[in-house]
């Protein structure tokens, strides 16, 4: 499922086309995706402008001027697309197939946005702005771990008295909203904590360097446009390569990239997600 850094990179890549212009057409070529579309859903965008567009942990979120927020989440395969725009940086993804067009958005300013998703897990729904902190997917979400919210005391307090290995809990969104798999296992490897060691025996010393190290991963990885992993592309169809900068992930048999360090990454399984450490310098 695309992470932090990959949503984010979609927002930047939409954002040019979608903020500040008004739907002139929405089109909805189901009624459903990973969940029923509101009935009301075309009449109600149809005509709004997107004031804002913004990104809350892993769902996009349109601020409209009716009161309205659109919220998008991409779910495992969901990607957008903008008719006529020019690939970034990176290579080209493979054009996605038309019959997985389920929604598509068109501007004043002639942009065509579709939503495309082959399993149909992202979804989308409209949420009046006064109720968005109170509706079940973003009631009790704890803060932005770019944001300012997500400091060293923050955590501190969030671990204190903890059982549960550090990676366990900061995939916890209560405790910082938007960490996936990656982004922890990647932290954790930079900050050098174990992500076996219970996380309430962590010395507070070293919780700063494990937030700096979040904030460093997640924003390295926005720069580069994220990680493609199967399906993932931004907007503009360009593929991320954070994975080339993987120093744990998926490396599993490989030699620490840790200077000065001989040991061996390994892969655990922990509450069913694979985690990849060094165990001889990550403690």
């Amino acid at each position: 499922m695309p992470e932090l850094p990959e949503v984010e990179t979609v927002r930047r890549g939409l954002q040019p086309a979608l903020e500040g212009h008004r739907l002139v057409r929405v089109q909805l070529n189901r009624p459903d995706l990973r969940f029923p579309l509101p009935d009301d859903f075309v009449q109600r965008l149809t005509g709004a402008r997107i004031d804002r567009l913004d990104r809350r942990a892993k769902y996009l979120l349109g601020h409209l001027d009716r009161g309205d927020i659109l919220v998008m989440h991409l779910g495992m395969t969901g990607r957008f697309e903008i008719d006529g725009a020019t690939p970034g940086v990176y290579e080209r993804a493979v054009d996605p197939d038309p019959k997985h067009a389920h929604v598509v958005f068109e501007t004043e300013a002639g942009a065509c946005v579709t939503y495309y998703d082959p399993r149909r897990f992202g979804f989308m729904s409209l949420i009046p702005e006064m109720d968005l902190d109170r509706h079940p997917w973003f009631a009790g979400m704890g803060p932005e771990p770019l944001g300012p919210d997500f400091t060293e005391e923050t955590l501190v307090r969030a671990l204190a008295g903890r059982k549960q290995g550090p990676k366990t809990l900061l995939l916890d969104q209560r405790i910082v909203a938007g960490l996936g798999n990656i982004y922890v296992c990647e932290a954790l490897h930079r900050a050098g904590i174990s992500p076996l060691k219970p996380a309430g025996g962590i010395a507070r010393k070293r919780i700063g360097p494990l937030v700096a190290a979040i904030k460093e991963v997640l924003a390295e990885a926005v720069e580069v446009g994220g990680s493609t992993l199967r399906d993932f592309a931004a907007a503009d169809g360009a593929l991320g390569y954070f994975q080339h900068r993987f120093r744990v992930y998926d490396r599993e048999g490989q030699p620490c990239p840790t200077p000065g360090c001989a040991g061996t990454i390994a892969r655990v399984v922990q509450a069913g997600r694979s985690t990849f450490h060094c165990p001889k310098c990550q403690r």
